[in-house]
């Protein structure tokens, strides 16, 4: 009688995800996933740091660096590792019990991942060449600060948004989303 409870049982987790990630690979992709969440917030801390050297810098040559320096560095180091985070990310929930879009905090972690992956491509990327032009421009007295005025509010955005994805990792508040029942409304 056991056996047919444990295969009903296991049949029914099965039903709930595409695949089923084996425990090593679970691991690695855990491993991989905290790693590039890691590497996000630190790029994001450096970009913050640039952009406050640019803004607050001793010279103008350093202030020029600095912005050379964001220029140069933010767009695709930040972009890779939030695409690693967010395909590590669909695939465990995809291949263990928490599902993709099973339990709210699951879901909004997705959305606030591929959010920013949208920003860093349609917001921060266009305006770079600009910033290097305008540090490479500082020491001559001719720039117009205008190019820079916005720059504190991606590192600002993003690492309040990613420490809230990683409370809610931690955490996992709210429970399982609920889905429509079919054959009529709520018992």
């Amino acid at each position: 009688m056991t056996t047919g409870l444990a295969n009903s049982s296991t049949a029914a987790r099965r039903q709930e995800g595409l695949f089923r990630l084996g425990r090593k690979w679970r691991k690695a992709t855990l491993i991989t996933h905290i790693i590039s969440a890691g590497s996000w917030i630190g790029i994001d801390v450096i970009v913050a740091v640039l952009v406050l050297t640019g803004r607050f810098g001793t010279t103008d040559e350093v202030r020029g660096l600095a912005y050379q320096a964001l220029a140069t560095f933010v767009v695709w180091p930040m972009l890779i590792s939030a695409l690693v985070c967010l395909t590590t990310g669909v695939i465990l929930g995809l291949g263990t019990r928490w599902g993709l879009l099973r339990y709210w905090w699951v879901a909004i972690k997705l959305a606030l991942n591929l959010t920013l992956c949208v920003l860093i491509l349609v917001a921060l990327q266009p305006g770079m060449d600009e910033v290097g032009e305008y540090g490479r421009s500082l020491g001559t007295g001719a720039s117009e600060p205008r190019a820079v005025s916005d720059l504190f509010y991606p590192p600002a955005v993003s690492l309040t948004t990613l420490t809230i994805a990683t409370v809610l990792a931690v955490a996992k508040p709210w429970g399982r989303i609920r889905r429509a029942r079919k054959g009529g409304g709520p018992r």
